[in-house]
């Protein structure tokens, strides 16, 4: 299930972002790459020393929790650290998929994967992140604040940046419920449930159904 996600940042944001961003220490992005990514990996990325990166991340990391189809759609119970990656001229990412754990004592199993845009689709040529899936290649350039998540087991890759510099934060995160099929459920059962609320309020029906999705909840949720 691949998810777009609009107006998780908004413009204030975006802008105390991108002044943050002027001001970091970058570093070459195969220093945070697997063994066999780091030889297709050209970017750059804040260094984690660097002054303001703590204050970055935990600007993302606030308006990703409060944002409730994040929420719903990612069922987050842990999240390896946010990364802040900038492509000028000439870079990209090749094929790869993403390592099933990450960090250590103990690693963290890495269901889901999301890519937050910070520059406008218009600023930069190029940059485009693609997603292999059975039907063919899915291709995201979303607008500064949106962000796409995705199954972190896909084989994806960021096309070369041919003018411009392309912006994103990138996350990965343990969800609540391990399996991609009972996410989605739960995710649509709980969309149903907001749109039934919304339109009738708490009637027999949304309390039948909250009760199965509980229900759900409890057989598949990983503590």
């Amino acid at each position: 299930m691949f998810i777009c996600i609009p107006d998780i940042l908004d413009s204030r944001q975006l802008a105390e972002l991108a002044a943050q961003m002027d001001r970091q220490s970058f570093i070459d992005g195969r220093e945070t790459a697997g063994w066999a990514a780091a030889g297709v990996k050209a970017n750059t990325q804040i260094a984690v020393d660097s002054p303001g990166y703590a204050a970055m991340q935990a600007l993302v990391a606030a308006a990703l929790a409060a944002n409730r189809i994040f929420a719903m759609a990612a069922m987050p119970r842990q999240m390896r650290p946010i990364l802040f990656s900038r492509y000028g001229p000439g870079m990209g990412y090749g094929p790869h998929v993403d390592n099933a754990l990450m960090g250590e004592a103990p690693p963290t199993r890495i269901d889901l994967a999301f890519t937050l845009f910070l520059s406008e689709p218009e600023s930069y040529e190029g940059g485009e992140l693609e997603i292999d899936e059975p039907a063919g290649t899915r291709s995201f350039k979303l607008p500064a604040g949106a962000a796409v998540l995705y199954p972190a087991n896909s084989l994806h890759w960021v096309t070369t940046v041919t003018s411009g510099s392309r912006d994103v934060a990138v996350g990965w995160l343990q969800s609540l419920v391990r399996e991609h099929d009972r996410r989605r459920v739960l995710f649509e059962l709980e969309t149903l449930r907001a749109t039934m609320f919304a339109e009738s309020g708490k009637t027999p029906s949304f309390d039948t159904l909250t009760r199965n999705t509980s229900d759900l909840w409890r057989m598949w949720a990983e503590l």
